[in-house]
C-alpha cells in the first residue's frame, strides 16, 4: 500500500489529537514538512531492506510498510520514539546516533540498510566513523540526513559550526519542520 503525503499528514494530525486529549501518556515526536522527500526515498527501499530510524519515526515506519493501525498502537502504548517491527525490518531509537553502528552491523551480515539521522547527528563524529567503516568494508548501507537546520531547537550551524559528512553513502535533504521538537507545542496534562 503506497501512502501519499496527505495520508502521512493525516496520520500525524490524528496522533497530535490523541496526544492533546491525553490519550498518549508518553512523549511523542511528530514529523512533517518532509513528506515528498521521504516518499521519493522509500521508492528505492525494498521489503527485505532494513530501515533504522530516529525518534521521529512515524513516517519511516509507515513508508516501510508497517500497517498504520500497528504504528498507532505502538504510539498509543508510549513507543513513539521506539517503534519497531522485526517482521518489517524496522527499528527506531531515541539515542542520537545509536542506530549508526547497528546499521553497519546489519550491513556487515549482508543486509541492505537505510539509516536515517538528523542534521545534529550528521555533525558529530559518530556519522563520520560509521561512514568510514561502511566504506572500509564496502557495506550496503545508506545514511539519510534529514536536515531541518535544527539541533533540537538550536540552529545546527550555531551549535556545531556545520561540517556535516559528505560521502557517496550519505544523502542529505533539507526541509522545514511543521511540528515542534517534542509534543504539539501545547501543555498536555495526562
Amino acid at each position: 500500500m503506497a501512502l501519499d503525503a496527505a495520508a502521512l499528514i493525516a496520520f500525524e494530525q490524528d496522533i497530535a489529537k490523541e496526544f492533546e486529549a491525553g490519550n498518549i501518556r508518553a512523549p511523542i515526536h511528530l514529523v512533517g514538512g518532509n513528506e515528498q522527500q521521504l516518499i521519493d526515498i522509500f521508492k528505492e527501499v525494498r521489503a527485505e531492506d532494513w530501515v533504522l530510524s530516529t525518534w521521529r519515526s512515524h513516517y519511516h515506519a509507515l513508508l516501510k510498510g508497517i500497517p498504520p493501525a500497528e504504528v498507532k498502537r505502538q504510539i498509543m502504548a508510549g513507543r513513539s520514539m521506539f517503534i519497531s517491527s522485526v517482521k518489517h525490518r524496522f527499528i527506531s531509537s531515541a539515542i542520537m546516533g545509536g542506530m549508526l553502528p547497528i546499521a553497519c552491523g546489519l550491513a556487515s551480515k549482508g543486509a541492505r540498510v537505510w539509516c536515517f539521522i538528523g542534521d545534529m547527528c550528521a555533525s558529530t563524529g559518530a556519522l563520520h566513523d560509521a561512514v568510514r567503516f561502511a566504506n572500509g568494508y564496502n557495506l550496503d548501507v545508506r545514511f539519510i540526513v534529514e536536515d531541518n537546520g535544527l539541533s533540537t531547537n538550536t540552529p545546527t550551524v550555531e551549535a556545531w559550526g556545520g561540517g556535516m559528512a559528505s560521502d557517496k553513502k550519505v544523502t542529505l535533504y533539507k526541509y522545514k519542520r511543521t511540528w515542534p521538537h517534542s509534543g504539539i507545542d501545547k501543555w498536555v496534562l495526562f
